[in-house]
């Protein structure tokens, strides 16, 4: 098959959506090093046109003029041209990996749909998310195939979209091998990066729908009662919204890293006490997912995606009624005097082994498949 993938994702800070391009990317071109396929990468973008072919994996070429997303989102939003093969070339199939599909003239389109946050909660979305009101059930109709990185997200289409179940493929998420290996950070790490010796780690942008406002409050309960209760590290990029309320508690007791490279981020989820993630809504989860490889306990909101992906057993995972701050607070308690045995970690680990990068582009590419012959 000759395949083109929207990869625009791949040219800014690699978070959530960057991560699953790069990953299916890769996983797409070992694969077709040993399959014969052709595939190939677009970005819509005009100020980073340059960089997209440094960051391709092998296997890929770089197609397509420099585009700027914005302008030809509002374009296709109206008209069903130009189809996006006059900027590819010919392909069997398209795929638009982060929720928006362009008309794609001959070609088979396939759509990835992350979540339906900006449905089920407007508020804590930004106006650009807010647009996929309208993009997203265009895209549906667009598709022959919708794929999503769960079975939640896939009920949640149908129920949205009356999608049906044949025109949906789960193709969920994986972890990169490194994590396995991740050791917790050297005393010259955790100087350069600013890490106490014990602390709590939350990963992902610091952003209204991943309830952060709701960590500090239990976190600030857990200090008046615990003032020695390990720190609270926030990993991610500042994301939008209004600026934390860090009030109450004293500076040395929460660091923001930023954003950090996948190398330093795996140090920082090996060496904590546990990854908290008080999310109140997600599509998939990787962050607890990551932390499970490396054998962090994982403290998190209790969502159908999250006992989807980590499970519910007691022993290797805390949920707490999601927006319980109460409930978080306690369990931030309990993690901090109870020692992690061993063996939960070696659980943990094989709970992250049923998920894989490769076993997400098989099921990606069995995708384009039914695609092509839908």
């Amino acid at each position: 098959m000759r395949t083109v993938l929207d990869v625009t994702p791949l040219l800014g800070p690699r978070t959530g959506v960057g991560r699953y391009v790069s990953s299916l990317a890769r996983e797409l071109g070992s694969a077709a090093d040993r399959g014969g396929d052709s595939l190939a990468g677009i970005g819509f973008t005009a100020r980073g046109h340059r960089s997209l072919r440094r960051e391709l994996p092998a296997g890929f070429r770089a197609v397509g003029p420099p585009a700027p997303a914005r302008l030809l989102h509002k374009v296709w939003a109206r008209h069903e041209c130009p189809p996006v093969t006059v900027f590819t070339g010919r392909a069997d199939v398209f795929h638009a990996t982060n929720f928006v599909l362009p008309p794609t003239g001959r070609a088979a389109g396939v759509v990835t749909v992350h979540d339906l946050s900006f449905l089920n909660h407007p508020g804590t979305v930004t106006a650009a998310s807010l647009a996929y009101r309208e993009l997203v059930p265009l895209s549906i109709r667009r598709a022959r195939v919708v794929l999503a990185p769960s079975a939640a997200v896939a009920g949640e289409l149908g129920d949205a979209y009356g999608l049906s179940p044949d025109r949906v493929q789960v193709t969920r998420l994986g972890v990169d091998a490194d994590w396995y290996d991740a050791a917790p950070p050297d005393t010259d790490t955790r100087h350069r990066l600013g890490l106490p010796p014990h602390y709590f780690v939350f990963v992902g942008n610091l952003e209204p729908r991943k309830n952060l406002p709701l960590l500090l409050d239990s976190y600030r309960a857990l200090l008046a009662e615990r003032p020695d209760a390990p720190a609270l590290v926030l990993v991610g990029p500042p994301g939008w919204g209004p600026t934390l309320d860090l009030r109450g508690i004293p500076s040395e007791k929460v660091v923001l890293t930023g954003y950090r490279a996948d190398a330093e981020l795996r140090c920082i989820v090996a060496g904590a006490v546990a990854m908290v993630y008080p999310t109140a809504y997600e599509g998939f989860g990787l962050p607890p997912l990551e932390a499970f490889a490396c054998g962090t306990p994982v403290i998190a909101s209790d969502l159908p995606v999250i006992r989807e992906v980590v499970g519910e057993d007691p022993s290797i995972v805390t949920l707490f009624p999601a927006g319980d701050g109460t409930a978080l607070a306690g369990a931030l308690a309990t993690a901090a005097d109870t020692e992690d045995p061993p063996e939960a970690a070696d659980r943990r680990r094989s709970r992250a082994r049923l998920f894989s990068w490769s076993a997400t582009a098989a099921a990606t590419r069995a995708a384009y498949v039914r695609a092509v012959t839908s």
